[in-house]
């Protein structure tokens, strides 16, 4: 059972470009920097290493003929480092049983611990398809990624982890059954665009971690990763109250924070709203 009293964890941010070597080195930069502040978990963002839609597709099929760099990369840098990881998401193209697909992949996130072990997957279950008042104009995440149907949790340092991914912020009912699973704390890795992240990144973060009574710990991408792309960043860590506790608005880094499980305990207790339900 992991230590429940508090660990410190870290929500990383980058602006993940369209090579796939420059954005690990990216990111082994910043797994190296958390590792020396004593981060027992670290939150990578949506896409971290590859954000080309139109590599996606060849990617998540060498990723899930255990040829992949991403994957192997997760598990190197959470062993060297001792490290647990939440690896953002990345593209696979077989799903939880092993079943290949042929013309879409789904976005995991994969969960290390820290021997380097891949504890825990997570397919992102709703997609953006959507139209956004940006240089990219229109979304649609359905064409290139199949979604995923489970509900996962995992058991880490830093108490029980539920996991979503990004456009799922926007479906309480999601977060509402991780906490029906017992869960502590929720990671988000995500890649918001500015347009729709200006708007309403906060107020969702909040809400969910309000209702769910829940820490809530968000790497998102954040600044401009390609010419027709920009991304809102923000990457936070919201307590069980709410409150924004740590946050980074632009550009590659982290913030971190002590996951204190007596806050969560002492929140739940004054104010036992998950008793009061009615429906």
């Amino acid at each position: 059972m992991a230590n429940r009293n508090s660990a410190l964890v870290a929500a990383v941010q980058m602006v993940s470009g369209a090579v796939l070597a420059d954005n690990l080195d990216d990111a082994a930069r910043l797994l190296d920097a958390a590792a020396r502040k004593g981060v027992r978990v670290a939150v990578l963002p949506e896409n971290f290493a590859i954000l080309s839609t139109r590599d996606m597709l060849d990617q998540g099929r060498r990723e899930a003929e255990g040829e992949g760099e991403i994957r192997a990369f997760l598990s190197a840098q959470a062993a060297r480092h001792k490290m647990w990881i939440v690896g953002g998401s990345m593209p696979l193209a077989s799903r939880p049983d092993g079943s290949a697909m042929a013309d879409r992949v789904r976005a995991s996130c994969l969960v290390f611990d820290d021997t380097g072990t891949e504890v825990a997957r997570y397919d992102k279950i709703h997609l953006f398809d959507a139209e956004v008042d940006d240089a990219h104009g229109r979304y649609q995440e359905s064409d290139t990624f199949e979604p995923g149907n489970q509900v996962v949790n995992v058991e880490t340092p830093a108490g029980l982890l539920g996991l979503a991914i990004c456009y799922d912020l926007r479906f309480p009912e999601l977060f509402r059954a991780l906490r029906a699973q017992g869960v502590d704390w929720i990671s988000l890795p995500s890649a918001f665009t500015y347009h729709t992240g200006d708007a309403h990144w906060h107020a969702l973060l909040r809400a969910r971690a309000i209702e769910n009574q829940v820490w809530l710990v968000a790497g998102g991408q954040g600044g401009q990763n390609s010419e027709r792309r920009r991304t809102y960043g923000h990457s936070l860590i919201c307590d069980p109250w709410g409150k924004v506790v740590a946050e980074l608005q632009e550009g590659r880094g982290m913030v971190t924070v002590e996951l204190d499980q007596e806050r969560l305990t002492e929140v739940r207790r004054r104010m036992p709203v998950w008793s009061h339900r009615k429906l």
